[in-house]
């Protein structure tokens, strides 16, 4: 699929917030204004996400396409899960020692990804409507299984799949419909009414924006079906808001958009160093300014040349980019 800037855009600005928010985490019980920024960037920072994966997820379903499927996830998966063991272990991180089906901290994301386009090879089948409300019931039906959790990413796996379906039913058109002015003056109102209404529920178990826990785990085990029903309609009310304002110019930082899975499974050496070390406090919305710069920061040098050609091999079990800055340099 051709490029498009506004698609990179999405891409850049999200993988910050990921980062932004890993970043912030540890601050949000002693802060009510962290906390509030932490839960208002994840009601649509993964979502939309999510979305954007399953935009751009066109693959034909072949056993061609699942083999360079699971090359291109499930290798990557093992290979940073395991060299995440390696670095909590020696970073101190008590957390280290895990399965290799209870993905390490971010890394859900892989497995989960691969399951979302095996699921697609079923749900492409199904009209549209029919196929969303299904995933949507399956994402909702899921929380009342009290054993689901992290082994397998399956809670998320489930919970999240609706965006990726959605994404990937949307043709272009579609998307670019957000750009209304309409929309994204609206847009305005629901983010500022969503921020003031985490502001004054300050107890919001963020588990329920994260889709890592069954209901039970969350202290709902009734009525958590109609509370995730409550969290997909906050979050596709905010991913459309936010998606809004998204600018389609071209900047000279765009074509970061297109490394995202680099800073999204690099990322994580340096967040759980900071932590373990404890090298940050927050006292006013200064230090948290100061954290956003250096959020930028990393986003900026993971998505840099050096690091695609020392990493390529790892996430994307690939030499192309080396091949190419090879033959244009020599």
């Amino acid at each position: 699929m051709k490029r498009n800037a506004y698609f990179d855009n999405a891409k850049l600005f999200l993988i910050f917030l990921v980062v932004f928010g890993h970043m912030i985490q540890p601050f949000t019980e002693g802060s009510s204004g962290v906390n509030t920024l932490y839960l208002w960037m994840y009601t649509y920072s993964m979502p939309a996400f999510i979305f954007l994966a399953g935009f751009f997820a066109k693959g034909s379903g072949d056993k061609k396409y699942i083999i360079n499927l699971a090359k291109k996830l499930l290798i990557p998966y093992l290979i940073f899960q395991a060299l995440y063991s390696g670095y909590y272990l020696m970073i101190g991180k008590s957390s280290w020692q895990t399965g290799i089906f209870e993905p390490h901290w971010s890394l859900w994301l892989l497995f989960s990804l691969f399951s979302w386009h095996i699921l697609l090879m079923l749900f492409k089948k199904i009209p549209p409507i029919i196929g969303v409300v299904t995933a949507v019931s399956l994402g909702i039906g899921i929380g009342y299984i009290d054993d689901v959790g992290h082994a397998f990413s399956l809670s998320r796996t489930f919970a999240f799949f609706p965006y990726f379906l959605t994404g990937y039913w949307l043709t272009k058109d579609h998307v670019m419909f957000v750009k209304r002015r309409a929309i994204k003056i609206t847009g305005i109102f629901v983010m500022l009414i969503v921020g003031l209404l985490i502001y004054n529920a300050p107890d919001i178990n963020s588990g329920w924006l994260l889709a890592s826990k069954s209901y039970a785990d969350l202290s709902v085990p009734v009525y958590g079906g109609a509370t995730r029903l409550l969290v997909y309609d906050t979050s596709t009310m905010m991913a459309i808001s936010v998606l809004s304002w998204i600018p389609t110019k071209n900047y000279e930082l765009t074509a970061l958009g297109e490394r995202t899975l680099y800073v999204y499974l690099l990322h994580g050496f340096f967040i759980q160093f900071f932590r373990e070390a404890d090298l940050f406090k927050v006292n006013n919305m200064l230090d948290i300014f100061g954290l956003g710069i250096l959020s930028a920061l990393i986003v900026l040098v993971l998505s840099s040349r050096p690091i695609m050609l020392i990493w390529e091999p790892l996430i994307e079990c690939s030499v192309s980019y080396f091949r190419k800055t090879f033959n244009k340099y020599s």
